[in-house]
C-alpha cells in the first residue's frame, strides 16, 4: 500500500499559499524568495499534517575561486535527496541539486537552502506567482567555452647552459660550434630568434633537434 503520504501531500497543497519574492539583494538589488519565506509557508502545514522531511548529501563539489578585485570565493554544488515523510512511515524522495558561493564558511549552507527551497517548490507545486515559464524566452546561440590553454613553461638560463652542456658532450661538440649551429639555424628561419631568457623548453627542444639534424647530422654524412 501507498499509505498516507501522497494523500496528504494533496492536502499540504491545499493549505500552502502562493509565495512571493519579498526578499531583496542589496548588491544586484533584485528580489528574491528567501529560505525564511519558504519555511514561514512550510511549517504549520507541515505540523498540521505530521510531515517532516529528512536532507542526504549524496554528491559534493568544492572549488576555490577568485574575484575581479582578487578576493577569495568559495564555491559549493551539492546533490541532495530530500524525503519527505508521513506518520505512518510511507515516503516519498526528491533529488535536487543546490549551488552557493561565499567567502567564508557558509558556501554549503547557502546550497543546502537553494536545493531545499526548490525541491519544496516542485514537490508541493507551490504558486510563486509570477513564476516564469522557460519556454517563455529564448537565449542568445552559444557555442562551448574555449578551455584556458596554460602558458608555456620559461626555463631559466642556468637550465638552458646545462642543457647545452650535456647536448655538446652527447655529441662531441663545444659550446662556441654550438653558438655557430645556433646562429646558422636563426638565419635559416628554421627557430625563432629568441633570447636564452625568452625561450621555453620546447623552444630548446626544438634547437637542439634542429642542430643535430642539419648541422651534426649533415656532417657525420660528409664524413661517411
Amino acid at each position: 500500500m501507498a499509505g498516507q503520504i501522497f494523500e496528504l501531500i494533496g492536502k499540504a497543497m491545499e493549505d500552502i499559499g502562493a509565495i512571493g519574492k519579498d526578499s531583496v539583494n542589496q548588491q544586484q538589488k533584485f528580489k528574491y524568495r528567501g529560505i525564511d519565506a519558504v519555511m514561514n509557508a512550510l511549517n504549520p502545514v507541515m505540523r498540521k499534517h505530521g510531515l517532516f522531511v529528512t536532507p542526504e548529501v549524496l554528491d559534493h563539489k568544492r572549488e576555490e575561486r577568485q574575484t575581479s578585485s582578487g578576493g577569495r570565493l568559495l564555491y559549493s554544488i551539492l546533490t541532495i535527496r530530500y524525503t519527505l515523510y508521513a506518520p505512518d512511515g510511507s515516503s516519498v524522495a526528491a533529488v535536487v541539486i543546490g549551488e552557493g558561493m561565499d567567502s567564508g564558511d557558509k558556501a554549503s549552507n547557502k546550497a543546502m537552502s537553494v536545493a531545499f527551497k526548490y525541491a519544496m517548490f516542485q514537490l508541493f507545486c507551490i504558486p510563486t506567482e509570477e513564476m516564469i515559464d522557460p519556454d517563455s524566452e529564448t537565449p542568445p546561440e552559444s557555442v562551448p567555452a574555449p578551455k584556458a590553454q596554460p602558458a608555456p613553461s620559461k626555463v631559466q638560463e642556468s637550465d638552458i647552459t646545462e642543457a647545452i652542456k650535456i647536448f655538446c658532450l652527447k655529441h662531441g661538440i663545444n659550446s662556441k660550434q654550438y653558438s655557430e649551429y645556433r646562429v646558422a639555424m636563426i638565419n635559416a628561419g628554421i627557430v625563432p630568434n629568441k633570447k636564452y631568457s625568452e625561450m621555453t623548453r620546447q623552444d630548446v627542444t626544438d634547437l637542439n633537434g634542429a642542430i643535430l639534424m642539419n648541422c651534426i647530422g649533415s656532417l657525420a654524412a660528409k664524413a661517411e
